[in-house]
C-alpha cells in the first residue's frame, strides 16, 4: 500500500543524491590526479584504465545516489520500476560508451607501437567500436524486457538483401580489412601503382584508401581497387632504398681517376645531406661504350623514397663542380650538318665537346 510522502522522506531522499553527487566530484577529482600521475609513466595502460574509471566510477556513483534517493521516497510499484529501468539503462550506456573508447583507445596503442600493424587505419578501430556498440544495444533491449531473439532472425534474413544491395561497400570492406591483414600496404608506406597515382598511405578506412602525394594533395582509391592493381611499396621490405644516377664522361678520361673522384663524391653526400645512408658503399659502374661519351651507373643509398630528390639534385651539383675543377669533361652530343646543293645530307652524330666561341661551320658547294 502506498503512504503518503513526508518531509523525512524528502530529506533523505535529498541526502542521498546530495551524497551521490558530492560521492562522484570527489571520485572524479581523484581519478583526474591519478590521471596526471599516470602520464608520467611510461605504460600507456595506466592512462587507458585510468580514463575509462574516469567516466564509470563518477557516473555509478551518481546512479547509486539516485537509486537510494528513489528507494527512500513512497513510490508506486511502476513508477519504482520504471526508475530502476532508466537508471540501469543509463549505467549500461555508460559503461558501454566507456567499453568502446577503452577497447578503441588499446587498439590504436597497440597498433601504433607495432611498425608491422597499422598504425593509423581506422578501419579495425571504426569495426570494433560499432560491435560493442551493437552488443550494448542488445543489453538495453534485454534488459528493457526487449526480446531480442525475433530481432537477430530478421536481421539474419534481412542481412542477405542488404548484402546483395550493397555489393560495393562490402567488397571494398573486405579489401581493406585483406590489405591491412596481409601487410602489403600500411598507413606511411609510399607506393605507387600501375595506373600512375602514388604517394604516402594516409588512412585505410572501411571503404577507401586515402593518399598523399608529393604535391601535398590527396587521392582516394577504392579498397577494392587498391586490392586488385599492381603496385609497387617503397617502404617494404624496408625503408631505406638505392637509386641509380647515369653519367658519363669523354673517351680521353683516366677511367680509374673518375671512378676514385665519383667515390669521393658520393661518400661526401652521404655523409652531409640529410636523408642519405652514411654507411652506404659508394658505388659506380661504367657499362656502356655511347656515341659520344662512356656511361657509368652511381648508386646512392637513400633513407626513404622522398629524400632522393633531395640527394640527386645535391650530389649532380657536387659532381658537376668536383668535375670541372679536376679536368674531367662530360662531352655532349653534337652533329655537324653538310649542306649540298640544298639538299640536307644526313647529320653525323660526334662526341666532341663544343668550346665557348666555337659554331659548326655548313659547306655549300
Amino acid at each position: 500500500m502506498k503512504r503518503d510522502l513526508t518531509v523525512d522522506d524528502l530529506v533523505v531522499a535529498g541526502i542521498a543524491l546530495a551524497v551521490g553527487l558530492l560521492a562522484a566530484f570527489l571520485l572524479r577529482m581523484l581519478l583526474r590526479w591519478l590521471g596526471r600521475h599516470a602520464d608520467r609513466t611510461r605504460w600507456s595502460g595506466d592512462d587507458v584504465i585510468v580514463d575509462a574509471v574516469r567516466t564509470v566510477v563518477p557516473w555509478s556513483a551518481f546512479t547509486a545516489g539516485v537509486a537510494v534517493a528513489a528507494a527512500a521516497l513512497p513510490l508506486t510499484k511502476t513508477v519504482g520500476h520504471n526508475v530502476n529501468q532508466t537508471l540501469t539503462v543509463l549505467l549500461i550506456g555508460v559503461t558501454t560508451l566507456t567499453i568502446a573508447r577503452v577497447v578503441s583507445t588499446l587498439v590504436r596503442t597497440v597498433t601504433q607501437s607495432r611498425s608491422a600493424v597499422a598504425g593509423s587505419a581506422t578501419i579495425f578501430v571504426n569495426i570494433i567500436r560499432v560491435v560493442i556498440l551493437a552488443l550494448g544495444f542488445l543489453v538495453v533491449l534485454q534488459t528493457l524486457g526487449v526480446s531480442i531473439a525475433p530481432m537477430l532472425t530478421a536481421l539474419g534474413v534481412g542481412g542477405l538483401a542488404v548484402a546483395l544491395a550493397l555489393q560495393d561497400t562490402l567488397a571494398n570492406l573486405f579489401a581493406g580489412i585483406h590489405i591491412l591483414a596481409s601487410k602489403t600496404v600500411q598507413p606511411g608506406d609510399y607506393i605507387r601503382l600501375s595506373s600512375g597515382e602514388e604517394g604516402y598511405v594516409e588512412d585505410i578506412n572501411w571503404r577507401q584508401t586515402t593518399v598523399r602525394n608529393l604535391s601535398n594533395n590527396l587521392v582516394v582509391i577504392p579498397n577494392g581497387e587498391l586490392a586488385k592493381t599492381n603496385m609497387t611499396n617503397f617502404m617494404r621490405p624496408e625503408q631505406m632504398l638505392t637509386i641509380l644516377v647515369q653519367a658519363g664522361v669523354a673517351y680521353d678520361s683516366d677511367l680509374e681517376h673518375v671512378e676514385a673522384v665519383t667515390i669521393e663524391v658520393v661518400a661526401e653526400v652521404m655523409t652531409e645531406i640529410t636523408g642519405a645512408v652514411p654507411d652506404h658503399e659508394p658505388l659506380v659502374r661504367f657499362h656502356t661504350f655511347g656515341d659520344s661519351r662512356i656511361g657509368f651507373t652511381v648508386i646512392l643509398g637513400v633513407g626513404e623514397f622522398s629524400d632522393q630528390f633531395r640527394i640527386k639534385h645535391e650530389f649532380i651539383k657536387r659532381l658537376h663542380r668536383r668535375y670541372r675543377a679536376e679536368g674531367i669533361r662530360i662531352p655532349a652530343p653534337t652533329r655537324t650538318v653538310a649542306l649540298q646543293h640544298g639538299a640536307v645530307v644526313i647529320p653525323q652524330q660526334r662526341g666532341t665537346e663544343v668550346e665557348p666561341g666555337e659554331m659548326s661551320s655548313a659547306r655549300l658547294d
